[in-house]
């Protein structure tokens, strides 16, 4: 075991995306994200890579673009309305087939909202977002440890997949300090030079190559679709990511992601104190949604609760999942306001 350090999350996904061969950051302060980019603006260039304070968000997604297509490990972060700005870049990205990291520490809306939590951009991670057919790759930490843990596998299922990474983080995890072991792995770019042939080298580099969103023959574009949801869905058989708690008996079955798995599993526990068997399962991928584990799970729970930090989007993705076979229910707070313990107890021991 390595020796651990006390982080704020935005910091240690910061450090964790330097230690996984990241070298360019381009992006633009926003709260509750800011932490991160002055942290890659003092450290990055330590590391020989490259800060960059953008004129704005486009500015920045266009210039994740640009560096992604030469073929380095590039990231961006934002917070919820500066993603939004970001969307049309991601959208290219997407067309392009072209890796980078993309970062939100969400806060609330709509709007420019207010700078507390918040879940409520999740809709717009895990359909896409933008224009056009597309998918990201959506990982959604609980912990400081996994700020800097899904940085690194962030990194690495880009590039896998040629596809964009988001990791969809709250406020709350991103401004909250815990220890943490950051990753040790130092991340090679010349070991791994040979695996990405597509990328742009310049005049003289090789056989000539070209890289665009742009295709003008409906039948062509209509392929490239096609292609890409091919890839999705070895994605979806692949990389569904969760994580169980007292779920073995469960009858109860919560499910939550970030801030929200949290403060469930301690209800969950105070619920078990009184008799109800009550379990979680905890999305990871957000994009694949883990819909294996929770399929498996409604052949022997009675109910799911879907708790969120919104309106309630997830809780679609979790009857889509069970094909409406148990009923879902939602437990919630929303507009920066985080759901409490005794909340997400009441509505546990609310089916009884």
């Amino acid at each position: 075991m390595g020796k651990k350090v006390l982080m704020k999350g935005n910091e240690a996904l910061a450090e964790s995306a330097i230690r996984s061969g990241c070298r360019f950051y381009y992006g633009y302060p926003i709260t509750p994200q800011t932490e991160l980019a002055e942290y890659m603006a003092k450290y990055l260039p330590k590391a020989g890579g490259t800060f960059l304070q953008a004129e704005s968000e486009i500015a920045a997604i266009s210039m994740v673009y640009g560096t992604s297509a030469a073929g380095k490990r590039v990231m961006t972060s934002s917070s919820s309305p500066g993603i939004s700005l970001k969307q049309e870049g991601i959208s290219y990205l997407a067309g392009s087939n072209l890796p980078a990291v993309i970062v939100n520490v969400q806060r609330g809306g709509p709007g420019l909202g207010g700078i507390q939590p918040s879940q409520s951009d999740y809709f717009q991670a895990v359909k896409g977002g933008g224009h056009g057919d597309y998918h990201l790759i959506v990982l959604a930490p609980s912990t400081v440890q996994e700020m800097a843990d899904l940085t690194s596998l962030a990194f690495d299922l880009a590039d896998k997949y040629r596809m964009q990474t988001m990791i969809l983080a709250d406020g709350t995890v991103g401004q909250m300090m815990e220890p943490v072991e950051l990753p040790e792995q130092q991340y090679d770019a010349a070991a791994h030079e040979g695996e990405k042939p597509w990328a742009l080298k310049g005049k003289g580099a090789g056989k000539s190559k070209f890289i665009t969103s742009l295709s003008l023959s409906p039948n062509e574009l209509e392929q490239w679709n096609f292609n890409n949801f091919d890839k999705y869905r070895k994605l979806e058989q692949c990389e569904q990511r969760s994580e169980e708690f007292l779920m073995d008996d469960a009858e109860v079955c919560i499910v939550a992601f970030g801030i929200s798995a949290r403060v469930s599993r301690t209800a969950i526990v105070e619920a078990r104190r009184k008799g109800i068997k009550a379990g979680m399962i905890r999305p990871i991928t957000l994009y694949p949604f883990p819909k294996d584990v929770l399929r498996k799970a409604a052949s022997h729970v009675d109910r799911f609760i879907s708790v969120e930090l919104n309106m309630g989007q997830m809780i679609e993705d979790v009857k889509l999942a069970i094909d409406c076979s148990r009923p879902v229910s939602l437990c919630n707070r929303t507009g920066g306001v985080i759901v409490t313990p005794e909340e997400v107890l009441a509505a546990i021991e609310g089916g009884k």
